[in-house]
């Protein structure tokens, strides 16, 4: 129980933090993918600084994880084709529905027409590849 409420405070803050940022707004997103403005390109690299230290710092303390096992990252295969084709497929639905998977709740909360039709594409996405991935030559 202890565990689902920090979850839930921990996914109310992060999502605070995304719509203050205004990282949910279409034209934002439109403004990044057309090189407009700085402001995403800005939020998602300080996000990767942040993100890499601070993984790198509980790492290096020894930190433990909630299941009590130390915190390990694993290194993952490079596949040059899957991993293109896939971030295309991934960069058109972000470009066409103003979202990646971070604020489609965001948008189902402020705009709920786009955010559920984002939400029902990404759980078809998530079904297929759950499906297809053992199969894919790539």
């Amino acid at each position: 129980m202890r565990n689902t409420v920090k979850s839930i405070l921990l996914g109310a803050v992060f999502g605070s933090i995304l719509i203050f940022s205004d990282a949910f707004n279409w034209y934002r997103i439109q403004e990044m993918f057309h090189f407009d403005s700085f402001h995403m390109y800005g939020l998602i690299g300080s996000a990767i600084v942040v993100a890499g230290s601070v993984t790198w710092l509980l790492k290096k303390a020894g930190v433990k994880s909630a299941s009590k096992q130390l915190i390990q990252t694993k290194k993952k295969e490079i596949r040059p084709v899957g991993n293109s084709i896939g971030g295309l497929i991934f960069g058109a639905g972000w470009a066409l529905t103003g979202a990646c998977t971070a604020p489609i709740f965001i948008l189902i909360g402020y705009q709920w027409e786009i955010g559920i039709i984002t939400l029902a594409g990404a759980v078809i996405g998530a079904v297929l590849y759950g499906i297809l991935n053992k199969k894919l030559p790539l």
